[in-house]
């Protein structure tokens, strides 16, 4: 049975109200970069930096404008041959591949998990080649990839390992030896966003990298700023690629709420996982016990492929918006038809792009919504 509607609309995702409970931290931090004029490089991009390094552990963090720039600089640094091959997930958004591209590297797809949604590791060792330059992993939704498998082969095979981490930021990993890592900070470097929907999310555009090692950390940053090492003296080839004064104080005002934020998006997971747990015909976010789940996205999926679009459309007609990351595989895009695969060869991928659906997930969402959500879905199914 499906309840009455909830007293307020549901929002996939609620940044004006999250936004309101912040409001007079913001408008100072607006206030200051203001009154300072210091609009570029001002003091704030380098607090944020360095509240953001003892967040997640003491990596260094090198602001960039967008998480594309942090992916296309990641790869840049790695000073790779034209046409070396990144291998990537076959199911991600299309940054991951036109970073790669931009550059003249040759994106190779590999399979992905069919729970998970993340890179599988055996499917990532059967691309590895001579010509492979590096593995890009993307911690999808909000959970990290196979760390321990991926950063085995990668060293193994004496390749660099990336991590995309837009989705994922504050989530960690535990490796088999005892230690655990942030997400972000494992491989050579690690990449975010600050889009505005991210769970750090800026106010505009964002993003950032991470990185071990201090000389990795002064290469991407020389790389982010024209290729310079101080004004006007240019060792290499870079980009003009700034997080604004602006944002970063922004950025600072919302990072002291994230360990909520993330506390708050789990304890809706959990309450998916309760009222969704054995409805017929559905399949809910699978976890790597080994990782920690920080829920950018709350993704299930309709073992019936064909009655994904039908679910969405019930659930759009009662008022609830959902999203579909993502529904046309990256091999079927128009922009890389040119990598040559063919129809079937990711049989997992071309599947999830036909049967996940995202649902409202964010700090505000109040258990009454939850419950008409729960109980629309399960109206649905007939359970």
């Amino acid at each position: 049975m499906i309840l009455p509607a909830p007293s307020s609309p549901i929002q996939l995702l609620d940044l004006a109200a999250e936004h309101a409970l912040l409001q007079p931290a913001l408008n100072e931090a607006m206030a200051d970069v203001l009154k300072s004029a210091a609009f570029i490089q001002g003091p704030p991009v380098a607090q944020f930096v360095g509240e953001l390094g003892e967040y997640l552990g003491g990596a260094h963090v090198i602001p960039c404008a967008n998480g594309t720039d942090a992916l296309t600089l990641a790869l840049m640094s790695l000073n790779l041959p034209a046409g070396a091959e990144i291998i990537v997930p076959a199911f991600t958004y299309v940054a991951t591949l036109e970073a790669a591209a931009l550059l003249g590297l040759r994106p190779v797809l590999a399979e992905v998990q069919p729970d998970t949604f993340n890179l599988a590791p055996a499917a990532v060792a059967a691309a590895l080649t001579p010509r492979t330059g590096a593995i890009i992993a993307v911690h999808l939704f909000g959970q990290c990839a196979d760390l321990q498998a991926l950063r085995a082969l990668a060293t193994r095979h004496g390749v660099a390992l990336i991590e995309d981490n837009a989705q994922a930021i504050g989530a960690t990993f535990q490796f088999e030896s005892g230690e655990t890592a942030f997400a972000g900070a494992v491989g050579e470097v690690g990449t975010t966003s600050f889009f505005p929907s991210k769970n750090l999310g800026c106010l505009g555009d964002g993003g950032a990298l991470t990185a071990r090692d201090p000389v990795r950390a002064a290469l991407l940053r020389q790389l982010a700023n024209h290729g310079q090492s101080q004004k006007y003296y240019h060792q290499r080839i870079g980009l003009n690629s700034r997080l604004d004064t602006l944002q970063a104080a922004l950025l600072s005002v919302k990072l002291r709420q994230l360990p909520h934020n993330t506390a708050a998006r789990q304890a809706v997971a959990a309450r998916y996982d309760a009222g969704l747990a054995a409805v017929p015909g559905l399949i809910l976010p699978a976890r790597d016990p080994r990782s920690t789940h920080v829920y950018h996205q709350y993704t299930i999926q309709v073992a019936e492929a064909d009655r994904r679009d039908d679910l969405q459309n019930h659930l759009r007609r009662l008022g609830v918006p959902t999203m579909i990351y993502y529904p046309l595989p990256i091999h079927a895009q128009p922009a890389y038809v040119y990598l040559g695969y063919r129809a079937g060869q990711f049989p997992v991928a071309d599947r999830l792009c036909g049967a996940v659906l995202s649902l409202p997930i964010h700090p505000l969402l109040t258990a009454e919504q939850q419950d008409y959500i729960i109980g629309s879905i399960r109206a649905f199914f007939g359970s």
